[in-house]
């Protein structure tokens, strides 16, 4: 199951009692991996995500995961810095950091005074940057007090990791911009502070290359996938999990066969996917796995759903953010037919 932000929190960024059934409802998948989770406190991009930064969030993600585990499923969390997706009204006023003072500018953002343009970010020194490793190492060291089974890396859709990593986002000249290395720099940083934590076996990591979400695009994905490819060898990650296309089908191009050529470890792949095309690619090994995300949306138990050939129920997008238990917790189990 992949990761997707549903705004179900409480106060303060809480994971609530309704999480807990949802993610329990759906613990028939091999893998689920948790919605992205701020690591560090005020930077939400989401109005009501969840955090992993203290006490009260914690206990509220023990509720989920030993609700998961009950049911004998397994929980990843994933860990998250928004960057420059991040909004002054959801923040107290605090103005959101990126490598580069560039805004996205092809969406706007849900805050408590209705949608908004995103703001111009601050860009971070590089004094700052030791501070957003330091990040993800607690909330590395929170999930496992949480009770997580491992931890997936966010650098993906445009958010802090992923605005390091493309040049259309990053437009630094010192060692944290420039080259793929240096744009990779803080993605590896945050990722070995993580596996110090849990385990590289323990740890996954997302990516998007090609997807152009919150005005993302880079110059060469192809380039950038496979240096990535190659350098994550150096890791024993329990798995790579790539986005493999576009939301807005601005850019295309095959990241998933230069990563799989140059990639040694367990490969994940992600969008728009359905039964027959995940089964096909992970027969012919392109993949070893593949991650749903709107279908876990309406499909509580989309596993036996696919076993046994049933139709799917239709999500309801209206409803994907607004909170409570509509298009959450209340779409049917076969057993209710």
């Amino acid at each position: 199951m992949a990761p997707l932000t549903r705004c179900r929190t409480v106060e303060n960024h809480v994971p609530s009692d309704l999480m807990a059934t949802h993610y329990a409802q759906r613990a028939s998948a091999g893998l689920i991996i948790a919605e992205a989770t701020m690591a560090i406190e005020g930077n939400s991009a989401f109005w009501k995500e969840p955090g992993i930064y203290s006490a009260e969030q914690i206990t509220g993600w023990k509720k989920v995961t030993d609700a998961v585990h009950k049911k004998g499923g397994l929980i990843f969390l994933q860990i998250w810095h928004g960057g420059r997706a991040c909004h002054p009204l959801l923040n107290d006023g605090a103005q959101p950091v990126a490598p580069s003072a560039i805004a996205i500018t092809n969406s706007e953002v849900f805050t408590p005074e209705g949608m908004k343009p995103y703001v111009v970010p601050r860009e971070l020194t590089l004094e700052e940057l030791p501070s957003i490793v330091d990040g993800f190492k607690k909330a590395a060291e929170n999930a496992k007090l949480a009770g997580f089974d491992g931890v997936e890396v966010h650098a993906a859709n445009g958010y802090l990791l992923d605005e390091f990593l493309r040049d259309g986002s990053n437009q630094r000249t010192d060692n944290y911009g420039d080259s793929i290395e240096n744009r990779a720099r803080l993605t590896l940083e945050a990722l070995q502070a993580v596996c110090d934590v849990w385990g590289s076996d323990r740890v996954g990591l997302r990516i998007s290359p090609l997807n152009s979400f919150n005005s993302m695009i880079d110059s060469d994905p192809i380039a950038l996938s496979t240096w990535l490819a190659k350098r994550l060898n150096d890791f024993n990650l329990a798995y790579l999990h790539v986005m493999r296309a576009d939301f807005y089908q601005q850019q295309t191009g095959d990241v998933l066969t230069p990563i799989r050529e140059n990639y040694n470890g367990v490969l994940i792949g992600n969008m728009g996917y359905d039964a027959a095309e995940a089964e096909d690619a992970v027969a012919a090994r392109k993949l070893d796995a593949v991650s749903f995300g709107v279908g876990f949306i309406a499909n509580p138990d989309l596993p036996a759903r696919i076993q046994i050939g049933a139709s799917l129920n239709q999500p309801n997008p209206e409803n994907f953010y607004l909170g409570g238990e509509a298009g959450y917790t209340d779409y049917p189990f076969l057993a209710d037919f």
